[in-house]
């Protein structure tokens, strides 16, 4: 269930307002079936850079593009005002690489004066040249803007005829009860009904949208689609109340296969992270070798259905992903060696706490915990597993002595959008990666590690940033070992034969762009 229906001041808790506002919204660029930027409410864009190093954007927006009351044209001004709105908003931090942005985040950090804020925000690098002209300039260049523009919705337009002139609180009441039509939406759906109580969002087909489903022989649009949160999905999927539920149980996928299971690769990955504050797990050599000791097939082997093993950070399928000779160099199992390397390393005598996420999940994390136990066992290693409910505090507490208290844990990273740049930024200085490995070496591989996203995303094409993003994956996976990647999730759904493309998305989002009904017997 969403936590809002303001796309642009959004919140914290951005995951869960994506299927809305996917189905209701869109961005200026979009995904191809190959993961590409294609066009969306930009029919073609200019890019260029200044002696200065920054990056200019010119959008021009397609002119048939009308707002959920059929009359009201998408114009270049949408996106001043809602992008402005995103740079106020609760993820502000996140409109960051737009010029000007810093400024206004400074003034918003120090409590400055409204209007000091609002001439900062018009001195932003987003503007109107005119109706159908959209004009933008980063701070530096950066090739995953254009990615970023397809799926984060934070840069996605706000309808400003709507808004002009509303009060907080009205613009707050426009998104927080659907009525008469309003929020406009641009998408082929818009949102009816949001009840919170009853924990349902109830969308109603847009026929004002310029992105209808394509519809085959006998197909039609799905009039209405109420998104629900419940509990026993699976026992209501059963009864025939529901068409469509996630299996949010990886225990769930062992027995027999249910006709209409489907799947989706997601651009995801499952990994093992190593508290390299903490001895033994501090020598990038031990955690080299406790990388080769994992079997990752034999760790996934009858779990699901299809599972796709990995010695890689980035799934093979995004764009910029590594080659398969750039994927050999990194470490990868060889149980043997593995041994050898362990032999007689001081501090492994002691058993290494591995913490993993306690409760259900589409990610057979207890399985993999407890093979990971067992094959690390066989190059000598004993490892104590720990279930944790608090399991995200638990990765943060440190010891009295100063360093977290976890030896190892393993996490699942999804992609926010098609680009290896949204995999890396976790393990920057300022992620949430809770590995310590800003220290080692005094801080010089993680700064390496910087300096090649850098040097990468500035590059103007993916393709020639590709071999810097391989490298920044060698320092991180390889040399420094901070982490040992182990699959690639896949996400399992059920869903009728009668919702035609119904899916799940590659970032783990229902998708309900090219929703659409097959005709039902009897009818033409």
């Amino acid at each position: 269930m969403p936590t809002t229906l303001d796309w642009s001041y959004s919140d914290p808790a951005s995951w869960a307002n994506y299927p809305v506002m996917l189905a209701t919204q869109k961005g200026l660029t979009t995904l191809g079936e190959d993961h590409s930027v294609q066009p969306g409410l930009a029919e073609r864009w200019e890019q260029a850079r200044d002696a200065q190093g920054r990056e200019f954007y010119t959008f021009h927006l397609r002119r048939d593009v009308r707002w959920s009351d059929g009359t009201t044209p998408l114009s270049a001004q949408d996106f001043v005002v809602g992008w402005r709105r995103a740079m106020l908003g609760r993820e502000r931090g996140e409109m960051a690489d737009i010029a000007g942005v810093h400024q206004v985040l400074e003034l918003l950090e120090r409590g400055a004066p409204s209007g000091q804020i609002q001439e900062a925000l018009v001195r932003t690098g987003v503007e109107a040249l005119d109706a159908h002209t959209l004009r933008v300039t980063l701070e530096r260049p950066r090739n995953y803007f254009l990615s970023r523009l397809a799926n984060v919705y934070l840069f996605f337009p706000a309808p400003a005829g709507d808004l002009a002139g509303l009060t907080d609180e009205e613009v707050r009441d426009y998104f927080d009860r659907p009525r008469d039509g309003r929020p406009l939406a641009l998408g082929p759906y818009r949102v009816e009904r949001w009840d919170r109580a009853g924990e349902r969002v109830r969308l109603v087909h847009n026929p004002a949208s310029a992105f209808q489903p394509p519809l085959g022989a006998g197909e039609r649009p799905a009039p209405v689609v109420t998104l629900m949160r419940s509990e026993i999905g699976t026992a209501l999927y059963a009864r025939g109340r529901v068409d469509f539920v996630f299996i949010d149980s990886a225990l769930a996928l062992r027995g027999p296969r249910p006709e209409d299971l489907r799947h989706e690769p997601l651009l995801s990955t499952y990994f093992l992270v190593f508290n390299t504050e903490q001895p033994p797990l501090d020598r990038p050599e031990v955690r080299r070798a406790l990388a080769r000791a994992l079997d990752r097939e034999g760790l996934l082997a009858g779990l699901l259905p299809e599972v796709r093993p990995t010695n890689v950070l980035l799934p093979p399928e995004l764009p910029g992903a590594a080659t398969p000779e750039e994927a050999a160099r990194l470490p990868h199992f060889d149980r043997e060696r593995a041994r050898e390397e362990l032999k007689g390393q001081p501090g492994l005598q002691r058993p290494l706490r591995l913490v993993y996420k306690a409760g259900d999940s589409f990610v057979p994390e207890v399985a993999i915990a407890e093979r990971i136990a067992a094959q690390l066992a066989r190059v000598g290693v004993t490892v104590l597993l720990d279930a944790r409910s608090d399991f995200s505090s638990e990765v943060a507490r440190r010891t009295p002595e100063g360093p977290r208290a976890y030896d190892m844990y393993l996490r699942r990273l999804g992609a926010d959008y098609a680009h290896p740049n949204t995999f890396f930024t976790l393990f920057e200085r300022e992620g949430n990666h809770q590995s310590g490995w800003e220290h080692q070496a005094g801080g010089e591989p993680m700064a390496r590690f910087e300096r090649l996203l850098e040097e990468a995303d500035a590059e103007a094409r993916l393709e020639q940033a590709q071999a810097l993003y391989a490298q920044a994956q060698e320092v991180l996976v390889g040399e420094q070992a901070v982490i040992a990647p182990l699959y690639h999730p896949d996400r399992y759904y059920r869903a009728r034969p009668a919702l035609r493309g119904l899916d799940v998305d590659p970032f783990n989002f229902l998708s309900l762009r090219q929703l659409r009904l097959a005709a039902a017997p009897g009818e033409r």
